[in-house]
């Protein structure tokens, strides 16, 4: 497969969604983590974007909340390269209504290769890395030939 390169600027794009359990952890993350959050573009879904933002003291780019449709924004943001990274906080224990939604937002991180953290040691160690101050060229598939493969023709 072919690749070509996005360019992440020095000051990066990042996510942060928490489901309901995990909220607090990643209030408490984002807080320790303050100062090098702030000089970041921030977006968040529905209540943690409110909660961050209150606490944090910078302003949080919110969507809307996860089940009404903020993990499929975010997602779109990530195909658009309008999101840098996805810190997700997912509590692998606790079933949401809006499963399908939360597994279409970590594929497309995926499918875009996009740094993902879905816990508070991951996105300690993605945080504290000498890329995330810095300019880095990520690597994306080329999915040209995909966009342009024949289909078979359907006979009705």
């Amino acid at each position: 497969m072919n690749y070509r390169k996005v360019a992440m600027e020095h000051d990066k794009k990042i996510a942060l969604v928490a489901h309901d359990n995990k909220k607090k952890d990643l209030l408490e993350w984002a807080k320790f983590n303050r100062d090098l959050l702030a000089h970041h573009k921030v977006y968040a879904t529905g209540t943690t974007g409110e909660l961050l933002e209150k606490e944090l003291g910078f302003k949080i780019n919110k969507l809307q909340s996860g089940p009404l449709g903020g993990d499929q924004q975010i997602g779109a943001k990530i195909t658009e390269n309008k999101i840098d990274f996805l810190i997700f906080f997912w509590d692998p224990l606790e079933p949401v209504p809006h499963d399908p939604d939360v597994k279409a937002l970590l594929r497309m991180a995926m499918v875009w290769n996009i740094p993902t953290a879905c816990n508070r040691s991951s996105a300690d160690f993605m945080i504290s890395s000498p890329l995330m101050d810095g300019e880095y060229d990520r690597l994306v598939p080329d999915y040209e030939s995909y966009r342009t493969r024949k289909i078979p023709q359907v006979n009705s």
